[in-house]
């Protein structure tokens, strides 16, 4: 009885020590930009939008400022926990987005597409899709800049994407965004992390809505178990499943599910990642 117990309680100091060691990183260089005419706050119906921002084809008005360098830098890893955005497909197209817009971490994976709008003097034409792959922190030291301070709606783009859009000058500019769906290539991959009492899944890569709102994992010997969000894209179960094959079932945010069956064969390790083949 005292080993199970000794065992027991191992457990539970060893997750807490992993809950801690993944606290998530978030950047935003941007929101110190030089400002101008495109500071001035959005109008219109969109100001108001839902953070979740549905498939509707509505337009909705933001802002947006830039981090990292020219080649990326300063915009790998992050609040979602995704790792080399090259390596995993996400490239130089992404963003770090608002609390009101990141969603605790649920809108992760989520594809938007944005333009420049109201400001002639900084706007350039055309539009870009990202992903959203990082939070943009609130500054509440700050009375002046406070670019991703709830309730605002702000996308922090990396900078080749804000080039695309808007002259490097500007700093913030104005925008109008919707959610569009995600267009991946190959299948969405898993990516394991944690110790045998605490498995942690990171899918990305993940197509349609791209973001995931509800996750299950299934061993070769069990039924499907429930998955809980850890943090950013981290999905977690305290069931061990070492020495098992791998399944998945994944729910995206519009409610389309799709099973990733036999994804890991039985000897899988940790701080690996598995193709799942298919993609939304």
């Amino acid at each position: 009885m005292k080993l199970i117990l000794g065992k027991m309680m191992y457990v539970k100091v060893l997750m807490m020590v992993i809950a801690i060691w993944f606290v998530p990183m978030s950047y935003s260089n941007g929101a110190e930009a030089p400002t101008g005419d495109g500071a001035e706050a959005p109008t219109g119906d969109g100001a108001e939008a839902p953070g979740t921002d549905a498939f509707n084809n509505g337009w909705y008005d933001a802002r947006a400022t830039f981090y990292g360098d020219i080649n990326g830098g300063g915009t790998q890893m992050g609040a979602c926990g995704y790792g080399d955005l090259f390596k995993q497909g996400y490239g130089l197209a992404t963003a770090a987005l608002s609390p009101a817009l990141f969603n605790e971490g649920y809108t992760c994976g989520a594809c938007y597409q944005i333009m420049c709008t109201r400001d002639p003097q900084w706007c350039l034409p055309g539009s870009i899709i990202i992903t959203a792959t990082n939070k943009c922190p609130a500054n509440y030291s700050k009375t002046t800049d406070i670019w991703c301070n709830p309730p605002q709606k702000h996308f922090d783009l990396s900078m080749p994407m804000f080039l695309k859009i808007a002259k490097y000058k500007a700093g913030v500019v104005p925008v109008r965004y919707r959610r569009v769906p995600c267009t991946k290539k190959g299948g969405v991959k898993f990516e394991t992390s944690g110790n045998p009492y605490f498995l942690m899944i990171l899918p990305y890569n993940v197509g349609g809505a791209g973001d995931i709102n509800a996750m299950q994992i299934k061993g070769s010997k069990t039924g499907w178990i429930n998955m809980s969000k850890n943090w950013g894209q981290h999905w977690t179960t305290n069931i061990v499943l070492t020495g098992q094959g791998l399944s998945f079932r994944v729910q995206t945010s519009d409610g389309v599910s799709k099973q990733f069956m036999n994804v890991a064969p039985m000897n899988w390790g940790f701080k690996q990642t598995f193709d799942g083949r298919i993609n939304f």
